[in-house]
Formats: structure tokens, C-alpha cells, sequence
């Protein structure tokens, strides 16, 4: 009798749900990209974003989370921990103000908007170069 009753609590005949992606939405209009990053039961202090010095924007997840139910009335049979770790990098277009980008976290959703270089800054943005 004890076989069936660790068979029954050891089910890792079980398909187990592996952890996928986030899904992503990429909008753009005349004055921003917005990235979209679906993300439900996640906060922002979950996430780290950072734009390296190639121009790539970072997306970091990383969530850890401890099931206890049950120890409430008596010991554990089966005890689960779940990590989630997610990683994206995007190229970010040229024509994105790097120094304007902002991120917010609402309604389950990671909304990173980047910001497009005005004509003027573009203008800036280009250098000529003297020759001697």
C-alpha cells in the first residue's frame, strides 16, 4: 500500500507546464516605439531594463515564489518552488532617443516607451569630420 500512496504524490509522470516567453507588442507611431511585455502576476521590481553601449535594450525578468499551502494542517507531501527567469534583448532602431527612454508596470503589463529623435536632434546626431 505505501507504492501507490508515494506513486500517487510523486507525480512526475505528469507533463509538468513549462514556462514560456512573455508574449511581446511592438507599436509605433510618428513620436515613440512602445514595447509591450505581457506580465501578469509580476511587479515591477521584478524586472530590470538597461540599454547597453551597442544600442540594445535588456529586458530582465526574474520571479521566485514559494507554494505553502499545507503546512498549515500538517506535513508536506509534496512541496513546490517555482523560479522564473526570462531574458530579451532588442535591437534598438536608430532613430531612438536612448537618453529618454522610460519604462511602467500596470494592469500586468511592462510598457517600455522609447522615444524617437527629433529632426533637429537628428540633425545633431551627425558629425563631419574635418580633414587635414
Amino acid at each position: 500500500m505505501p507504492d501507490i500512496f508515494n506513486d500517487f504524490f510523486d507525480n512526475s509522470w505528469m507533463e509538468r507546464a513549462n514556462y514560456t516567453a512573455p508574449a511581446i507588442n511592438v507599436i509605433e507611431n510618428e513620436k515613440e516605439y512602445n514595447v509591450e511585455l505581457a506580465a501578469p502576476g509580476l511587479a515591477k521590481e521584478d524586472f530590470k531594463v538597461h540599454v547597453d553601449h551597442e544600442g540594445n535594450l535588456h529586458i530582465e525578468m526574474e520571479k521566485k515564489s514559494e507554494n505553502k499551502e499545507g503546512a498549515k494542517h500538517g506535513r508536506y507531501l509534496r512541496r513546490e518552488f517555482s523560479y522564473e527567469k526570462y531574458q530579451q534583448t532588442l535591437l534598438l532602431p536608430d532613430d531612438v532617443d536612448a537618453e529618454r527612454i522610460s519604462a511602467k508596470m500596470e494592469n500586468g503589463v511592462l510598457d517600455i516607451v522609447l522615444p524617437k529623435l527629433t529632426k533637429v536632434q537628428k540633425e545633431e546626431a551627425v558629425k563631419q569630420i574635418d580633414i587635414h
